[in-house]
């Protein structure tokens, strides 16, 4: 299963009523370092399949949703359980650094 295009209207079903954990990814079209994490998502995404949910954010297209959660810099990183926050990485990380963090989560 690949990534789901998150916005305000699928946000709260899709993450926050989540059987499984979700990491959600915050990005802007124009964001140089949201190119480089984008494919390292989209290939976690597919490594996860069946015990992490993986969502993107636009935060050009969804501000709400991006002030609601304090998004700041981008690329940023919400990982999700139980509908609450319980992790966080800002920036381009390597994939190695993020499936550290996903691993804290499942």
């Amino acid at each position: 299963m690949a990534e789901i295009t998150l916005n305000e209207s699928n946000f709260d079903k899709e993450v926050l009523t989540s059987d499984l954990p979700v990491m959600v990814d915050f990005w802007a079209v124009w964001c140089g370092p949201c190119k480089i994490l984008g494919p390292i998502v989209d290939e976690l995404a597919k490594d996860y399949a069946g015990k992490l949910k993986v969502g993107k954010v636009n935060v050009d297209e969804n501000n709400a949703l991006a002030g609601r959660y304090g998004i700041m810099s981008i690329p940023t990183l919400k990982f999700f359980k139980g509908g609450k926050i319980v992790g966080e990485m800002i920036g381009a990380a390597p994939k190695a650094s993020i499936e550290e963090e996903i691993k804290k989560h499942l």
